[in-house]
């Protein structure tokens, strides 16, 4: 099985050389992840302005009325906290963990064991990964090193995203401040 992480692995690099649409890019990696881990499902949500509140960047699998389902609050989601401080973390039943903020709503989606991962650019979390299965599972070593990896490629594929958009608005910017000095 090593093999298809690597395959897969593979995959998301070149999801991620093939657009600089992050959207695109973040709803494929989602998807290949789910897929190689054999869930039913994978998030990606970055954390907000404020480092309050986790806002959905990406999914696959879920529905919209999960997806809807209420604001991730940071404070109120224990999981969410533990992977926010650097942590891999593996509940066996969502529906009855505690430290999940929506219980209810994972059990009306068919969620039960849930893997979540950090993504870290530059030493900072700016989010995280998480993959859904339908089913009371162990995670293996493997699946959390090959998570982690995919989650360290993701990052990296924001920040690049993200250093894009900052340039181009630079560039737009100057080229409307160079029009209006040629102008005048």
């Amino acid at each position: 099985m090593a093999h298809d992480y690597f395959r897969a692995l593979r995959d998301v690099a070149l999801v991620i050389n093939s657009s600089l649409d992050l959207k695109e890019v973040l709803h494929k990696i989602t998807e290949e992840t789910a897929k190689t881990m054999g869930c039913k499902a994978c998030t990606i949500r970055l954390l907000d302005s404020t480092g309050g509140f986790l806002l959905p960047s990406a999914a696959s699998g879920l529905s919209a009325t999960y997806m809807r389902k209420g604001p991730v609050e940071v404070k109120k989601s224990g999981i969410d906290s533990e992977v926010l401080a650097g942590k891999t973390i593996h509940l066996k039943d969502a529906t009855s963990d505690g430290r999940f903020q929506y219980p209810e709503s994972a059990k009306a989606e068919g969620l039960i064991s849930v893997l979540s991962v950090p993504l870290t650019t530059d030493g900072k979390v700016i989010g995280l990964m998480r993959v859904y299965s339908d089913q009371e599972r162990e995670f293996t070593p493997d699946e959390e090193t090959f998570m982690q990896a995919v989650a360290s490629i993701s990052a990296l594929a924001i920040a690049n995203a993200r250093l894009h958009e900052a340039l181009r608005n630079n560039y737009d910017l100057m080229s409307k401040h160079a029009y209006s000095v040629y102008e005048d």
